[in-house]
């Protein structure tokens, strides 16, 4: 069975080696770089067994992008917490979603309304829909790129007519296949960023429902989710233009 490998970072400036990668269900670390073959320098190694290959790398890849602790304590926080986050960032907050449907959306009148329709209802008047609708009226940045299937889910498909309430909101509304997700090395997780700083990371249990939230501020992990969240923009499409090819 294929590891569950994450794509922690690379300082090349071409998308080569080396790079370092972490197993998700082991936590070894993956270091990729440049084989050391030359005898003499492979003679001075010790503990070298027959099966093992030794690489090089630059230290500042394992600085950059190399576990900071042993074992990572979750930061978790209650939902009320989490909520207010989206009153009191500073200038942006973006999401990226994987997951193919949610329990929540199942369980609201409109997703109901959409099964009959097709049509997900328009509701600029929530609580969340006024707030966000605040904020990128004071300048801020909003956005979310979906992760959807071919063919979509149900749930993905009440999500893309959903768009047009978050497009109305101000928020850059975005999509993408799941193949070019795993092409681009997206992580397989739910996340908000917030301000380039905080990382929000979703926990869901098996039936799509949503539980806690996980909380990194360390400038190490930050950093790779915002490298993400630059991968997942640049190879998304609006969720308009992204529906209109679904129907071609």
């Amino acid at each position: 069975m294929a590891r569950r490998l994450r794509f922690n970072g690379t300082d090349s400036k071409n998308g080569g080696c080396p790079a370092v990668h972490e197993d998700l269900d082991s936590g070894e670390i993956i270091v990729q770089g440049r084989p050391l073959t030359d005898p003499a320098d492979v003679r001075q190694l010790q503990h070298l067994g027959p099966d093992d290959v030794a690489v090089a790398v630059p230290r500042k890849l394992l600085v950059h992008h190399g576990p900071k602790e042993l074992d990572r304590v979750p930061d978790i926080i209650d939902l009320a917490e989490f909520g207010r986050l989206f009153h009191h960032f500073e200038h942006s907050a973006w999401h990226l979603e994987t997951r193919r449907g949610y329990a929540s959306d199942r369980e609201d009148d409109g997703y109901a309304e959409f099964l009959e329709t097709g049509v997900a209802p328009m509701d600029l008047d929530s609580d969340w829909c006024q707030n966000i609708s605040a904020q990128t009226k004071a300048g801020k940045q909003v956005g979310r790129v979906r992760v959807v299937d071919q063919p979509p889910t149900e749930g993905q498909r009440f999500l893309l007519s959903y768009a047009r309430c978050n497009a109305a909101t101000g928020e850059d509304a975005r999509c993408i296949t799941r193949g070019d997700a795993e092409r681009a090395h997206l992580p397989a997780e739910d996340f908000w960023l917030f301000d380039s700083r905080i990382v929000a990371i979703l926990r869901f249990d098996d039936e799509d429902v949503f539980h806690d939230v996980e909380v990194i501020t360390d400038p190490a992990e930050v950093l790779r989710y915002c490298q993400v969240r630059d991968a997942a923009v640049a190879r998304s499409l609006p969720y308009d233009a992204f529906a209109a090819q679904l129907t071609d």
